[in-house]
């Protein structure tokens, strides 16, 4: 069997998983808090699915593009305004954006009120990159344009530079 039919076999007895209200890792960037749904440990590294809060007036990530995994935001409440290349979309509650492999894009909650999505990562490539950002936070490392973007190139992610 190749490792390829290997890795779509399904287990005799699956388990599955179930992340409560309360439950999941939380991951706390700034005026941003993320709670992991899914890391990949249960999809063979297929999916990751993150709850995240932008607090009002968020300033999102500069303009990025991902080589190796879709990035999905659907969301649950508020207004979230998607920058991809020079357009732009504000995505109110019960919008999904779904965002391909090569394409430039940020977001932000530019309103007075919380805004809350759900995002996902095929594959779980991306999650990491969050526990690596928060780790050099909890560590005293203030953010430089170096430092994100040593950390972007890890997970097959370069800043949008043509767009800053």
């Amino acid at each position: 069997m190749t490792e390829q039919a290997a890795a779509h076999t399904p287990q005799a007895d699956p388990a599955p998983s179930v992340v409560g209200p309360d439950d999941g890792e939380t991951i706390v960037l700034g005026t941003t808090r993320m709670r992991v749904l899914e890391d990949g440990s249960h999809t063979g590294h297929r999916l990751a699915i993150t709850e995240s809060v932008l607090a009002p007036h968020t300033q999102g990530p500069p303009q990025h593009r991902h080589a190796r995994h879709d990035e999905g935001f659907y969301i649950l409440s508020g207004t979230v305004r998607f920058t991809v290349g020079h357009d732009t979309y504000d995505a109110a509650a019960g919008t999904l954006v779904m965002v391909p492999p090569g394409t430039p894009h940020t977001f932000a909650n530019l309103s007075d009120q919380p805004a809350v999505m759900l995002s996902t990562f095929t594959p779980d490539l991306y999650v990491q990159y969050f526990r690596d950002l928060q780790e050099g936070l909890a560590g005293g490392q203030p953010p430089t344009s170096r430092s994100g973007i040593e950390a972007m190139s890890r997970y097959a992610t370069e800043p949008a530079a043509d767009l800053a």
